[in-house]
This record gives C-alpha cells, sequence and structure tokens, in this order.
C-alpha cells in the first residue's frame, strides 16, 4: 500500500477496505494496516484481489473520491464515481488543449523529449555496462545525435517539427540497437523495428512489451479521470489510444527497450521459445510468455526515485504519478507537464 499525491494505491493481494467513521480503513487477514482520512484523498486505485465494501464505495463517491479496479497486471477494470463535474471539467481541458495546435506542440516536445532523453541513457548505460562489448564508437556518436536533437526541443517547434526530430531519433536510436544485444547474438539479431506481426524475435519482445506497457498507461489515465484516445502527439483517430500513446512514449525506453535487453543479454529467455510461422511472423511460446510476464511484474515491484515529486515510487505506479502530474497540469495546478525523464 502506498500513499502517493493524495491517492492510495492498494496493491496488497486479499486486502479488504471499508469505511471507519470518516476514514478509510485497509484491512489485511482481518487485521487494520492503514487508516486515511477520507478528506486527504483525491482517488483510491486498487490492484487485483482487493474488495471495498458497499458503504465505504458511496462514501467515496459522496465526497468526490475516485475509485478505480484495476486487474494484477494493471489492466483496466472498472470506476466507481459519483454524481460530481470534475472529470467532465478536466476532459473539457484535455480536449480544449489538444484542439489547440501551440498548445499540443507544447505537450509534444515535453513527451518526445523524455523519450529522446530516456533512448540517450539507455545508449549511456550500455556504455557504462559493456564497455569491452559494444561499439563504442558508433553508440556513442549515436548518444551525441541524440543530445544535439533535445536541444532543438528545447525551442518553440510546431508539432510537425517535433514529430520529425521524434522520428529521426528514433532512427539514430533504432540504428544501433543491435549493438546492445551482447548475449545469445546469434539467435537475437536486430535489423529494424517491424510489427504487426514482427519478424524476428527481438520485435518480438518488444512489441509484447509494449502492449503490456500500453495496458498499464490506458489504466492509469482512466484512473485519473482522462480520455485516453484524446492525444496531443498522437492525433484522433478511430480506435486509437492517442494520449496513451503519447505518455507511453516517456517508458518505452526506461522499462520496454531495457527490459528486453536485458533479458536476451542475461539468457532469461531463449530462442527455443519463439516460433517462425509460415507467414514469417514470430510468436513466442506460452512458456516464454509467462517468464515475461513474471519479470515485467518484478520489475514494477522494484523503487526508484521519481525525478519530479522526489520520491521513491515503484515503477508500477510510475504510470500513475504521470497521469495525476498531466491532471494537475490540465486543471491550472502546475506551469507544465513534468514528463518522466530517467536519471
Amino acid at each position: 500500500m502506498k500513499k502517493l499525491l493524495n491517492t492510495l494505491f492498494v496493491t496488497t493481494q486479499g486486502a479488504y477496505l471499508n469505511k471507519e467513521g470518516e476514514t478509510v480503513t485497509v484491512n489485511v487477514e482481518r487485521e487494520v494496516k492503514l487508516r486515511v482520512p477520507i478528506h486527504t484523498l483525491g482517488g483510491v486505485v486498487c490492484f487485483g484481489q482487493v474488495s471495498m465494501s458497499p458503504f465505504l464505495m458511496g462514501f467515496c463517491a459522496e465526497r468526490g473520491v475516485l475509485v478505480s479496479f484495476l486487474s494484477n497486471y494493471g489492466k483496466f477494470l472498472a470506476r466507481v464515481q459519483g454524481p460530481v463535474s470534475g472529470n467532465v471539467l478536466l476532459r473539457r481541458e484535455q480536449y480544449r488543449l489538444a484542439d489547440d495546435p501551440n498548445a499540443s506542440a507544447f505537450m509534444a516536445r515535453s513527451v518526445v523529449t523524455a523519450k529522446i532523453a530516456n533512448c540517450r541513457t539507455v545508449l549511456q548505460r550500455a556504455l557504462r555496462d559493456h564497455t569491452d562489448k559494444v561499439d563504442d564508437t558508433a553508440i556513442r556518436a549515436a548518444a551525441d545525435r541524440l543530445s544535439a536533437i533535445l536541444m532543438h526541443l528545447q525551442t518553440d517547434l510546431p508539432l510537425d517539427r517535433a514529430r520529425g526530430f521524434e522520428g529521426e531519433a528514433a532512427n539514430v536510436y533504432f540504428g544501433v540497437f543491435d549493438h546492445l544485444i551482447v548475449g545469445q547474438k546469434e539467435d537475437f539479431r536486430f535489423a529494424g523495428r517491424n510489427r504487426r506481426p514482427p519478424l524476428d524475435r527481438v520485435n518480438c519482445l518488444l512489441s509484447f512489451l509494449y502492449t503490456l506497457l500500453m495496458h498499464d498507461v490506458n489504466a492509469a489515465l482512466e484512473a485519473v479521470g482522462l480520455d485516453p484516445a484524446v492525444g496531443f502527439l498522437h492525433r484522433d483517430r478511430p480506435g486509437r489510444r492517442g494520449l496513451a500513446l503519447d505518455i507511453m512514449e516517456e517508458f518505452r525506453p526506461f522499462l520496454a527497450d531495457r527490459m528486453a535487453l536485458s533479458l536476451i543479454n542475461l539468457s532469461q529467455i531463449r530462442a527455443k521459445g519463439f516460433k517462425i510461422m509460415e507467414t514469417g511472423a514470430v510468436v513466442m511460446d506460452d512458456e516464454t510468455r509467462k517468464n515475461l510476464l513474471t519479470a515485467y511484474q518484478k520489475r514494477k515491484q522494484e523503487e526508484i526515485m521519481h525525478p519530479y515529486i522526489g520520491e521513491k515510487v515503484a515503477v508500477g505506479l510510475l504510470f500513475h504519478v504521470q497521469a495525476l502530474l498531466l491532471a494537475r497540469f490540465l486543471r491550472g495546478d502546475l506551469d507544465g507537464y513534468p514528463p518522466f525523464i530517467w536519471r
């Protein structure tokens, strides 16, 4: 359990929440583990097998405390919300900014900057950790080019220019991604991004991890009342979760790319766990998928220092922190959206 930015995250499986006077009480195995006054809370997020009394649900709805239920894997399931207008106002502000080209460009530059900075950190970590195994000249040149692109993004660029720099940065980053694979080199080669379907084992891994990430970010946005479909960098398209894709950009290199590289380089996954179909598509078997999910959940339980709020936060809660910070920016509590930049 963690109280964070006025949101209570309950991750202890089997926990039961009920109402005691003006307080939310968290019980585990019939023992009270935490009491939180309702007036200090803006939301309660329950992961997995966490239940709540109907009286507490009604109490939270009455006091404007948003209650969200997510699966153990972070998939959004349901939300309990009272007759308040806060989310309507929040979403209207989101839509207004998304309709404003200058505001959209401002937001897009924030998430693109974070994505590129985190890509550069992945490259720098590889230089630090595998100096004798990687092509340091190529990786250093790529990291330098990403630094130069970040300088351009500090200026007042229109949305299309920001997208152009994002595309160039992706080409630079994935252009040296194969150099970051230092184990099982014969079985795990990377020649560029491909998807739908992935045509090699590395892309198969990346696509699956990006899907997990997408679910988590989408759930976090839903939990704070934002519309995951209306983004700033990714514009409206039927069936596309534009805002979820926007916020996800910050986490791709930090979480998904790094995890794929670690699993390969530490031989925690093997080539035999993948099948090549007649169409050329590469799919992973059930055992590999299970191992990947376990590693992903384990990674989400690790804690890091959040660079903006200055608190230790579980990796799995970073999406929720960013969603809350975005909501605060849209409400006018912050001057800008502080994206997650990995230190």
